[in-house]
């Protein structure tokens, strides 16, 4: 039995000539936990929620509120960000859905260390109804470099320290491994050095955000090993672009993290 629990981003397998249900299907199979999503309105949600009951998958992760760029480092982005994240924990709880993704927002011209107190404070008022429900919120961290130029969240210890500054046990980060390889690498020791703060993770190969082969330089079953061996008990969400057969890139990534 694989000691990693694995989950793929639905959005990047549909259109691959398989419906909502044959993928959640063939993901079952081969042995996927669970199933994951972006934002909800741009996805086939009740369908995947029938599919993944039908196939006895969860929802492992959806974002929590719109706008990655327009994110919770905007004093006048909390009152709107506040409601829809209130409708999201309600949601996902319903729905057993451990955790929903939260944004910084891109920089603008903010100071990251004022930024950092900024993002706490627009998220402490809905923490409680989190722990209440027992959802985690995560921060995303993405690369600033190349795929989100600004983006504020952008280094562990960005997302460390928002989640410190927040101080709750449901505050965590979903952290992108394709992301932070660009930014800052040292992947597997940042893991453990941090794993009591990450509530979710994103693989993709780097470079080019493509499957977990030998045609990129991250080492994904080592990664898988010291995330298991952290006593990481979550999700690791399958998030790189490919093309040909959604079904095998589907088996490809589980055997590699099947560790």
């Amino acid at each position: 039995m694989s000691r990693i629990k694995q989950s793929f981003c639905l959005p990047l397998f549909l259109d691959r000539g398989l419906s909502v249900d044959e993928t959640v299907c063939r993901a079952s199979e081969v042995g996927y936990a669970a199933v994951e999503i972006w934002q909800r309105a741009e996805a086939p949600f009740d369908e995947l929620v029938d599919a993944t009951r039908e196939h006895g998958l969860r929802i492992a992760s959806m974002c929590g509120h719109g706008t990655l760029t327009e994110g919770l480092n905007n004093p006048g982005n909390h009152g709107r960000i506040r409601d829809e994240l209130y409708a999201s924990i309600e949601l996902a709880a319903g729905l057993d859905i451990p955790g929903v993704i939260v944004f910084s927002g891109n920089r603008n011209g903010r100071d990251d260390d004022e930024s950092v107190d900024v993002c706490a404070e627009g998220i402490a008022p809905v923490m409680k109804f989190a722990e209440e429900k027992a959802v985690n919120l995560n921060m995303e961290l993405l690369n600033s470099r190349r795929d989100h130029p600004g983006y504020q969240c952008d280094h562990t210890g960005w997302g460390v320290r928002f989640c410190k500054a927040v101080d709750s046990s449901r505050c965590k980060l979903l952290y992108d491994i394709y992301h932070m390889a660009i930014m800052e690498g040292d992947i597997i020791q940042t893991i453990r050095d941090n794993i009591a703060h990450i509530g979710h993770f994103h693989t993709a190969g780097n470079p080019g955000r493509g499957p977990l082969d030998e045609n990129q330089e991250l080492c994904y079953p080592a990664i898988c090993r010291a995330i298991a061996d952290a006593g990481y008990d979550l999700y690791v969400g399958h998030e790189f672009q490919f093309e040909g057969d959604p079904a095998a890139h589907l088996k490809a990534a589980f055997d590699t993290c099947n560790v």
